[in-house]
């Protein structure tokens, strides 16, 4: 099973999420929760212990990977993510298959395919560049170290923030699954669903860092994007400027 890593950029660091951050998660939690009509965030000190617990028991289980999303510039945590939905390719064939359990020594074991998920930050975090980082961090762990074949991501069909950052990411559409599951207004959702392979991934990577290194130097053009969106030709770079 994967072991908790810490993921640590210009902007943002990506630490395994602890029992300790209970008090740091709710504060971020709790600063604006305007913009948390489709994503779960704990609401108080003993609802983000109870978060906390819950995705340490999912990590125990082998079944998730969280994370606290810290902002370098002051320390503050600002939000949390995580791998989920980790499968494993591995040895022999089986049918039916058994999804999330691994071949061999679970110790060692790493994920042929993984999902990047639960992802939030606090309002002042939001629009800073620190989200485009933190998935950055994750993709380059899954495809360069796990060597994962896939990452999936995915929305509420109705949460187009959260569609279109994706979507500036590289990822490439894989449809709306129509009433898929409950949301979290109680609502029949549909969902939106996303993926990077591993042949797209040195693509993605380079659109991405592009588009961070225009973000933190004023003297990168736009047009830097563009063109190696161009270079690269296909969905990525069309989905990034989209």
């Amino acid at each position: 099973m994967p072991v908790p890593v810490i993921l640590t950029g210009r902007t943002v660091r990506l630490e395994p999420l602890a029992a300790h951050h209970a008090e740091a998660i709710a504060e971020a939690g709790a600063e604006d929760r305007t913009t948390y009509a489709f994503t779960p965030v704990p609401h108080g000190p003993e609802a983000a212990r109870d978060y906390i617990a819950r995705a340490l028991a999912d990590q125990a289980a082998g079944r998730s990977l969280p994370f606290a999303t810290v902002n370098l510039a002051d320390g503050r945590v600002v939000g949390s993510t995580r791998f989920l939905e980790l499968d494993y390719w591995q040895g022999p064939v089986v049918w039916p298959p058994v999804p999330g359990v691994p071949f061999g020594d679970p110790a060692t074991a790493v994920p042929d395919a993984a999902e990047i998920g639960n992802s939030w930050l606090s309002p002042r975090a939001q629009g800073t560049g620190i989200n485009t980082e933190a998935k950055l961090l994750m993709l380059r762990y899954a495809f360069e170290e796990w060597g994962v074949q896939r990452i999936s991501m995915r929305a509420d069909a109705r949460n187009m923030r959260s569609r279109a950052a994706i979507e500036r990411l590289g990822a490439t559409s894989e449809g709306v699954r129509r009433a898929h599951s409950r949301g979290l207004d109680g609502v029949v959702r549909s969902t939106a669903f996303y993926s990077i392979l591993d042949a797209e991934w040195p693509a993605v990577r380079d659109i991405i860092e592009l588009r961070i290194a225009a973000a933190t130097s004023p003297s990168a053009p736009e047009r830097a994007i563009n063109q190696e969106c161009l270079r690269h030709g296909g969905g990525a770079g069309q989905l990034i400027t989209a």
